[in-house]
């Protein structure tokens, strides 16, 4: 066989191999959900990030956590209590679960955050402990019950103190997960009832979208 017949064999090997994966990396590649098919999955995005106003809480170290803190990465943020029986550890779970997934496949992953509507039983010392349950990444704050009002009003979260028969007392909060994007800024939510899947495809469509732009 003579070097030019080869020469032109192995060009259009190299053709087929190189139009074989683009054929195979187009059929396999996840496709980009738009904001009303991501809705229908619960996952709600804002036609706009919202920028929140300057706060300052307490992290689980004891440190000031300001509105700073929430930038440089994506941050699934849940405002719940410790003491919470039910609705807050399966929330919690969820995002730890999501978060695995995410980082088994080598995807940007976020940073969990629970926020404490419950300032009076959540000490920095015990969210510590009960957040690194969940995942030892995850963070806790918490602050002045104004403040967390405050910030809770801007997001879409709402809380309120409930007196029990017992003389002691729940607090009944919204069950969204917040989503805030690497600038900090208030992008969306996660309804209820939220799963791994959920969070996963969330952050997937985010970091995506936010690699092409």
């Amino acid at each position: 066989m003579s070097s030019g017949i080869r020469n032109t064999l192995l060009g259009c090997f190299a053709f087929m191999a190189l139009m074989l994966g683009l054929f195979t990396n187009n059929m396999f590649r996840e496709p980009v959900l738009s904001d009303a098919e991501l809705r229908e999955k619960g996952i709600v995005l804002l036609p706009q990030p919202r920028q929140v106003a300057p706060f300052a809480l307490v992290g689980e170290n004891g440190q000031p956590f300001t509105e700073a803190d929430l930038a440089g990465g994506w941050t699934l943020a849940y405002f719940g209590f410790t003491s919470c029986p039910d609705i807050c550890p399966v929330a919690l779970s969820v995002l730890a679960e999501g978060r695995r997934r995410l980082e088994a496949e080598g995807v940007p992953d976020f940073r969990g955050l629970l926020v404490s509507v419950d300032p009076e039983r959540d000490t920095p010392e015990r969210l510590q402990e009960y957040v690194s349950h969940f995942d030892p990444s995850f963070r806790g704050v918490t602050g002045a019950v104004e403040l967390i009002e405050t910030l809770g009003a801007q997001v879409s979260v709402a809380f309120a103190k409930v007196p029990t028969e017992d003389g002691d007392y729940t607090i009944d909060h919204t069950g969204n997960v917040v989503i805030f994007n690497p600038q900090g800024d208030y992008l969306g939510l996660l309804r209820m009832p939220q799963s791994p899947g959920q969070v996963e495809l969330a952050i997937k469509t985010l970091a995506r979208r936010a690699g092409e732009g």
